[in-house]
């Protein structure tokens, strides 16, 4: 599926290879269009060759497996992640950069923050298919583990540090408890228009969240005072 985050097109990038990429992307667009239409168990790679108008061994010489076809860009986000967190802004912590690029991904209704129009079926899709669900798992371990390694990295963390990977799991699994929230208010029937204020605002508040830190959230209520002379 696209994104605005995809890596640019090299400016030389010869003609074979510019006709190989519009290929793949052009196979990659029908069979994500095939799959949110009629689920994607029920599609064949058979389907998608003739919907595209090629061979099957065409299809495979550009996916590995049929859930490549469904997750077509995973890798160039998980690239970009790591691209942003290597130009972040002087100064700029991690957390910082991913609620500046959320914030940013809202403002344009980007698909990696699920704000745009037909999440709630992205989402139903790959919630129907165990093999999405598994493969959509793996993708995020692996952003998590490109992450962690960047975190080990910038602040010298030895292998037997678990601060990084704890890092990383807590900033994605903030992120895609934002995006699950905006998929199910869309399958509720809500408008990006009606829930877009709440949306900015639930970010605000997760993003401060783990700038702070837990601390005291969600502390138990003191004990009130005993009566005098008891």
């Amino acid at each position: 599926m696209g994104d605005e985050g995809g890596r640019p097109e090299p400016a030389a990038l010869g003609l074979r290879e510019r006709k190989k990429r519009e290929t793949r992307r052009r196979i990659a667009d029908i069979a994500t269009g095939l799959f949110l239409m009629r689920g994607f168990d029920n599609v064949t790679v058979a389907d998608v060759a003739r919907a595209a108008d090629v061979s099957v061994n065409t299809v495979f010489n550009y996916f590995r497996t049929k859930e490549d076809l469904f997750f077509d860009r995973q890798g160039e986000h998980i690239e970009q992640a790591a691209r942003d967190f290597r130009d972040r802004l002087p100064g700029e912590g991690v957390v910082a950069l991913f609620r500046r690029r959320f914030l940013e991904g809202l403002d344009a209704r980007a698909y990696r923050t699920g704000f745009h129009e037909g999440v709630e079926q992205w989402v139903r899709t790959v919630h129907d298919s165990p093999a999405l669900t598994a493969r959509q798992r793996e993708i995020g371990r692996q952003a998590q583990e490109v992450l962690a390694g960047l975190l080990a990295e910038e602040t010298g963390a030895g292998p037997d540090d678990p601060t990084p990977r704890a890092a990383a799991a807590m900033i994605f699994a903030a992120q895609s408890t934002l995006i699950e929230e905006i998929a199910e208010r869309k399958r509720a029937g809500e408008t990006l228009q009606e829930m877009s204020a709440d949306v900015y605002a639930a970010a605000d508040r997760v993003f401060t969240l783990l700038e702070r830190g837990l601390g005291d959230y969600a502390a138990a209520p003191a004990r009130p005072a005993p009566p005098d002379g008891k």
